[in-house]
């Protein structure tokens, strides 16, 4: 269990530093396939922390950058904190398997997103403020709810669907999308691994051990990133295609899950 936990979080932090925003979305096929975690829902609550931890300390760096366009990054992620915490209790009441079906199709749904090219409209210098409110408001909450509605009910970061949201809003660049967005996976994740740690559903030890793999596999994506930087495109790809097939497997095949509500080593099984 050590070897493949640490192993799944050095995919994902690889898949994070050559892909950026997604890689959070394989945390849980990986938790309940590879590592073996027999309830959906301890995934789930497991993934949604080590999410959480990996956002807050690659925001660091996007903070010192100066990427992060604040007052959107707050309304969107206060908005999210709302809906996630409605989609947490909504996950945390549905069947295991069902639940891991529907986050199948989610995932086939992201990765054909993934393959759409995405248009260039951009507003560098947006920012929420008196003047901008009345337009950009409404937009950050209703977009910023609908996503933590998303990432509460499946436990994932939602920076796929957080990083488009904001551009969709607000119109700003991809590198302040993505760094605004880190506001977000944390806010969103904290809140979902708060409703799950409190219902008994977060394994901490997996947590360390894929925290401890994400920032191995952040060190080697870093190497590998210089010398394969002019394809990334195609990586963006072949990662997109990897989603939708792993998300038909899942949505077709759930192994044998605990369906009992007893407390199992200190996490609940579902």
């Amino acid at each position: 269990m050590i070897v493949a936990a640490l192993a799944s979080g050095g995919v994902i932090g690889i898949v994070l530093g050559l892909v950026g925003g997604g890689g959070s979305i394989l945390a849980v096929p990986l938790l309940v396939y590879v590592v073996g975690v027999a309830s959906p829902h301890a995934a789930i609550g497991t993934a949604a922390v080590a999410v959480a931890a990996n956002a807050a300390a690659s925001l660091i760096g996007h903070a010192r950058a100066g990427t992060v366009k604040w007052p959107c990054a707050l309304v969107f992620a206060a908005a999210g904190i709302t809906g996630a915490g409605i989609g947490a209790e909504i996950g945390k009441a549905v069947d295991g398997k069902r639940l891991l079906m529907l986050f199948g199709l989610l995932m086939i749904g992201v990765g054909l997103s993934m393959l759409r090219k995405r248009r260039a409209i951009e507003a560098p210098d947006v920012r929420l403020s008196r003047a901008t409110a009345a337009k950009l408001l409404p937009r950050l909450v209703s977009i910023g709810l609908g996503v933590g509605l998303a990432a509460g009910f499946f436990g994932i970061g939602g920076g796929f669907l957080i990083v488009p949201g904001l551009m969709a809003a607000t119109t700003m660049p991809l590198k302040n999308a993505v760094g605004t967005s880190l506001v977000v996976v944390t806010a969103l994740g904290l809140t979902t691994a708060a409703s799950y740690a409190l219902s008994g559903y977060v394994d901490w030890l997996l947590v360390g051990l894929m925290i401890a793999g994400g920032a191995g596999g952040s060190v080697i994506s870093i190497a590998m990133g210089h010398k394969i930087a002019s394809r990334k495109g195609r990586l963006e790809r072949i990662f997109a295609l990897t989603v939708i097939a792993v998300g038909i497997y899942v949505s077709l095949y759930q192994p044998a899950l605990i369906t009992t509500h007893l407390p199992i080593c200190g996490v609940r099984s579902s």
